[in-house]
C-alpha cells in the first residue's frame, strides 16, 4: 500500500469479516483431523493411556470442545490475523515503555523453530539437552556482562514476574539475617507500575514517591520515607518519563544506610547497553525484560522471559535450580536450601532464551551499545517532530534531553477542541497504526501519550508516524467530531465506554458466555 509522497499518509482499510466464535462454528461429527488409535503392541506395551489414571480424576463425559473441519479453522484463523495490527504489520511504535522491537526472523526460523529445540522436553536427562543449557549459561554471562551484577536466573516468566522474585529475593535476605521488622517497599510513580503492584503482592506495604518539578523522585521524600522497616526501594531509570536521574547513587545511598536492599527495574535498558550498569549505579539487584531489550517477540503478555539479577551476596536466594558448569557438562543444581524456590514451572522459556542468545551474538559488544545510540537517537529526532504539532507538549525537566521515550501530553488539544488521548488513539486505527499507549493510571501527565521508537524504526517510519499525528490534530481543530467518532476504518468501530467495567457482560470462556446468554 503506497504512501502519499506530499503528506506520507497510506489510505487504509482493515478486513472486517464479522467472524463467528469457534464454538459457534461446530457442526457435530465433522473433524479437521482423525486420530488414529494405538497399535494393539504399544497398548500391550504401555497400557491405552486412560485406565492408570485415577477414576476421580477422569472427566465423566468428553471434553465440549468444537467440531470443525480443517478448512474452516484454517479460513476462520486467517480471517482473525486479517483484523490484526502488530509488530510484523505495521509501524508499532506505539506502545511505550512496552517496547515493540523487531524479533529478526533468523531467530525464529534458524533457531528456536529447530527441532534441537522444539522436540526436547524439560524432563530430559541433562545429559541430553547439553546445548540448551549452555545457553541458559552463556546467556546468563552475557547479562552479568551487560549489567555487572554477578548472577542471573532466568526463570522467571516476564518482567513483573522477575520483579516479583527480587520481592521474594528481599525477603529472603533480610530473613536470612534475623531481621523480620522490615515489610516496606519504596517505588516511585514513574516506574514501571510492577514495582509497587508486585511487592505488593509478595506482601510488602507499598510507598510510592511523587515527581518533583523536574519528573525525578523527590529525593527528601524518599529519605523521609526510610526507616528500619525499609525492606528495599525498586525503581526505574530512566523513569516512563525518559528522564535520566543522574543522581541515582544518592538514592541507593539513602537506602543502603538503614539496611535496605535496593533494585533496578532495567526491563527497558534500550537507551543504556554498554553505556550504564546497574553495579556501577550501587543496585543489589537488577532486572531485564527480555522482549523490551532483547528483542524476543512482545507474545501478548507471554511466552515471555524476565532475567532476574543479584550481587553475589543474594545469589543463593536465586530460584531453583539454577544451570551451573563444571568445567565439563552444563547441569541443574537444586542443592540449594536457602532458595526461594521454584518461581515457574521447569527453567523457564527456553526458546525466548535462545532468541536473545542469538540477537546478542548476531550484534556483539559493538553491536549492542550500537543500539542503544540509536534508540536515544531516534527518540530525540522525533520528539523535536512531535514538538512541532499544535496541541502536544511534554511535560518536566525543560530543556534536558530524553533517552528512549517520552511522556508526551494533549492536554492543549483537549482544552482547546475536547479531543483527548483516547479520541487520538481511536483515530490512528483508521491509518494503518496500531494504538498507542497512554500511561498507567493515575494521569499524572494529562492527556497522555508514549512513545518509544527504539532502534528498530527508520527515519521514514518515524516521520510517517509523526504526519498521522500531524493529521489528526489538523483534524482536531477542523472538524472535533471526526476524531471522537473514530475508528471508521477498523474491524471493531468505536467501543462503547466502560465496557471493560462491566461483569454482568463479560464473558471468558464459551460456558459463561452460554450461562449469560442464558443458553445453558
Amino acid at each position: 500500500m503506497a504512501r502519499d509522497k506530499d503528506t506520507l499518509l497510506r489510505k487504509f482499510h482493515e478486513a472486517r469479516w464479522d467472524e463467528q466464535i469457534i464454538c459457534e462454528m461446530s457442526v457435530p461429527g465433522e473433524r479437521g483431523v482423525l486420530v488414529p488409535r494405538a497399535d494393539t503392541a504399544i497398548v500391550a506395551e504401555v497400557g491405552d493411556g486412560i485406565s492408570t489414571i485415577p477414576e476421580s480424576l477422569q472427566r465423566k463425559e468428553p471434553p465440549a470442545l468444537p467440531e470443525v473441519s480443517q478448512m474452516r479453522v484454517n479460513r476462520h484463523f486467517l480471517h482473525l490475523s486479517q483484523e490484526t495490527l502488530g509488530t510484523d504489520v505495521n509501524i508499532d511504535i506505539s506502545q511505550g515503555t512496552c517496547t515493540m522491537k523487531y524479533s529478526p526472523k533468523v531467530q525464529e526460523h534458524m533457531a528456536a523453530r529447530h527441532p534441537g529445540i522444539t522436540e526436547i522436553h524439560p524432563n530430559q536427562d541433562p545429559d541430553t539437552i547439553q546445548g540448551i543449557l549452555e545457553i541458559y549459561y552463556k546467556l546468563e554471562s552475557f547479562l552479568k556482562e551487560i549489567s555487572g551484577l554477578d548472577n542471573f536466573s532466568l526463570q522467571p516468566g516476564g518482567g513483573a514476574h522477575s520483579v516479583y522474585a527480587n520481592a521474594a529475593v528481599v525477603r529472603a535476605y533480610h530473613k536470612s539475617r534475623g531481621d523480620d521488622k522490615r515489610d516496606e517497599i519504596i517505588t516511585t510513580m514513574f516506574s514501571h507500575p510492577c514495582d509497587a503492584a508486585t511487592p505488593a503482592t509478595a506482601g510488602y506495604k507499598v510507598i510510592t514517591l511523587m515527581p518533583d518539578k523536574n519528573g525525578y523522585p523527590d529525593l527528601e521524600a524518599m529519605k523521609a520515607a526510610l526507616s528500619e522497616r525499609t525492606a528495599g526501594i525498586f525503581i526505574t531509570n530512566p523513569e516512563d518519563t525518559g528522564i535520566y536521574n543522574p543522581r541515582i547513587e544518592e538514592y541507593v545511598d539513602a537506602a543502603h544506610a538503614v539496611g535496605a536492599l535496593c533494585s533496578y527495574d532495567q526491563a527497558n535498558a534500550n537507551s543504556m547497553l554498554g553505556i550504564a550498569r546497574a553495579r556501577e549505579a550501587g543496585f543489589d539487584l537488577c532486572h531485564f525484560n527480555i522482549h523490551k531489550t532483547f528483542s524476543t517477540p512482545h507474545g501478548c503478555m507471554g511466552p515471555a522471559m524476565g532475567a532476574q539479577g543479584v550481587r553475589a551476596h543474594l545469589a543463593k536466594f536465586l530460584p531453583s535450580p539454577r544451570v551451573e558448569f563444571d568445567g565439563k557438562r552444563y547441569f541443574l543444581d537444586y542443592n540449594r536450601p536457602e532458595s526461594i524456590g521454584k518461581v515457574r514451572a521447569f527453567i523457564g522459556n527456553a526458546s525466548v532464551a535462545l532468541k536473545a542468545y542469538a540477537w546478542i551474538m548476531q550484534l556483539g559488544d559493538a553491536g549492542l551499545k550500537e543500539v542503544s545510540k540509536c534508540a536515544v537517537l531516534n527518540s530525540n529526532y522525533m520528539e523535536k517532530k512531535l514538538r512541532e504539532i499544535r496541541g502536544v507538549s511534554v511535560w518536566y525537566a525543560e530543556g534536558k534531553t530524553r533517552l528512549e521515550q517520552v511522556r508526551y501530553s494533549w492536554e492543549k488539544l483537549k482544552e482547546e477542541t475536547g479531543v483527548g488521548t483516547d479520541d487520538v488513539m481511536r483515530r490512528m486505527g483508521d491509518f494503518g497504526l496500531q494504538h498507542y499507549w497512554t500511561s498507567h493510571h493515575p494521569w499524572i501527565v494529562p492527556e497522555p501519550f508514549t512513545l518509544e521508537p527504539c532502534e528498530s524504526y527508520s527515519k521514514d517510519d518515524i516521520d510517517e508516524y509523526v504526519a498521522v499525528l500531524q493529521k489528526i490534530s489538523d483534524e482536531a481543530y477542523s472538524d472535533p467530531d471526526l476524531v471522537k467518532n473514530a475508528p471508521y476504518n477498523l474491524p471493531v468501530h468505536k467501543v462503547p465506554a466502560p465496557s471493560i467495567d462491566e461483569p454482568e457482560r463479560i464473558a471468558v470462556t464459551w460456558r459463561q458466555y452460554l450461562k449469560k446468554k442464558g443458553l445453558k
